[in-house]
């Protein structure tokens, strides 16, 4: 396969539409690694599922982006600056979106920077029957508005399933393992593939709350959070310049990291549902 073409598989009974899509960010490697594995072999019985690394540049360069981050290129363009829709990932979100227009439900398999993270699924209620048949225990909800832009909020906007599975740490062997298995229940969950009769897990909910960005070009963390570790309301998260920024209630964290540019992405905040 063509790193920057579209792989079309289809089956011989007729289905619904699918795609699957891997290396947004290049240097999450699971969703790679997972893809590249299966696709030589694998076979659709019904319907037709397209299959796409989503950034080949950044995947060839083993970098998260090559000029800005395409997972927040999927909004409406009027709303990005100018040095963003001149860039490679912008022109990749509009090929990219010729695909999702043609498919009802999608699958974009990530990673996370966080050592000892956990997986979990990001996706809104319209895809919950689909995302009940995955291999994860966590569905967290809230991102199409704390964080908007990535493929799964474009589905969600266009009225279709856009679901995100985080496959626990990208230096951690195993995630292209859950990589892999994530891609055979969605397509089984679809219709594509004929389902193995696996248990399905009870899943807890959490619902993204706030995003935090970044006041100065200074933020710092007072310590390393884990994905989901629980804070309590005040605790102070970190420093924003000389400003403390602490916790507006219980609640539980994640994706929290240092940053060195105004305006940047520092960490969610969640709850359970």
């Amino acid at each position: 396969m063509n790193n920057e073409e579209v792989t079309e598989l289809s089956g011989k009974m007729p289905g619904p539409t699918s795609m699957v899509i891997v290396g947004v960010h290049g240097d999450e490697r699971c969703g790679v690694d997972a893809l590249q594995a299966m696709l030589p072999t694998l076979q659709i019985s019904a319907g037709r599922v397209f299959f796409a690394y989503g950034n080949p540049r950044a995947i060839e360069k083993n970098v998260r982006f090559t000029e800005t981050n395409l997972n927040r290129m999927f909004k409406d363009s009027e709303l990005l600056p100018d040095n963003e829709r001149s860039s490679y990932e912008f022109a990749r979100a509009q090929f990219l979106k010729k695909y999702l227009d043609k498919a009802e439900a999608l699958l974009d398999v990530h990673a996370s920077f966080t050592p000892k993270s956990r997986k979990f699924i990001i996706c809104e209620k319209n895809g919950f029957e689909v995302t009940k048949a995955l291999p994860f225990d966590t569905i967290v909800t809230g991102f199409d508005t704390t964080q908007p832009g990535g493929t799964d909020y474009y589905m969600n906007a266009k009225g279709k399933i856009g679901i995100c599975v985080e496959c626990g740490f990208l230096g951690d062997p195993s995630s292209t393992a859950i990589a892999k298995e994530s891609i055979l229940r969605f397509l089984e969950a679809r219709g594509h593939i004929s389902p193995r009769d696996l248990p399905h897990d009870p899943q807890a909910q959490i619902r993204i709350y706030e995003m935090y960005l970044t006041k100065t070009n200074s933020f710092t963390l007072v310590k390393a959070f884990e994905d989901f570790e629980e804070i309590k309301e005040g605790e102070i998260i970190g420093l924003d310049g000389t400003e403390e920024v602490r916790a507006p209630k219980d609640s539980l964290i994640f994706f929290a990291r240092d940053r060195t540019t105004l305006g940047d992405e520092a960490f969610l905040l969640g709850c359970l549902e």
